[in-house]
């Protein structure tokens, strides 16, 4: 069963959320107002449960659409491998707090791939479309043109196939 946040905190989330709160990057306060629209988690949510035919009502209890959200979200932004976010998350108080784990298990890095998987290009294009529509809205940015940084690499390829 899918659920699109958690509905009840525990203790240890709130002990977490208080001891770190002033401890965050300023990224983080950005992203972390953005990340709670409704519509983002909506999408996600929409994506996770059309994996299952039954998975809005049946089965255990998932990992809610927010936690994906900002799971994935951080992997991208400090460039780690699933492993590596499994590994931060769980020893890192503050990354627990914005991932909205709290005190709870933290996803292994297997279940993050297939969460990534799940969502697919297309959920990803929409979830990028919906960050562009709420710096719109904010007045942060115009929106009217994206700049990509890319890299490349000079190489000598062997005709009619590089495979030798």
């Amino acid at each position: 069963m899918i659920e699109v946040r958690r509905l009840q905190s525990s203790f240890a989330d709130g002990l977490i959320a208080e001891e770190v709160s002033d401890l965050w990057e300023d990224w983080m306060r950005s992203a972390d107002q953005v990340l709670d629209d409704d519509q983002l988690l909506t999408t996600v949510y929409e994506a996770l449960a059309k994996r299952r035919p039954n998975s809005r009502r049946r089965g255990r209890l998932g990992t809610p659409a927010e936690v994906v959200l900002r799971m994935l979200l951080l992997k991208h932004i400090r460039n780690w491998s699933y492993e590596v976010v499994e590994r931060e998350v769980r020893a890192n108080l503050v990354y627990r707090s914005f991932t909205r784990v709290g005190g709870g298990k933290v996803p292994d890095d297997t279940v993050m791939n297939k969460w990534a998987l799940a969502l697919g290009p297309e959920v990803i294009q929409g979830i990028h479309q919906r960050v562009v529509a709420i710096a719109q809205e904010n007045k942060i940015v115009e929106g009217r043109k994206m700049r990509v940084d890319t890299t490349v690499v000079e190489t000598n390829i062997h005709h009619p196939t590089d495979s030798s």
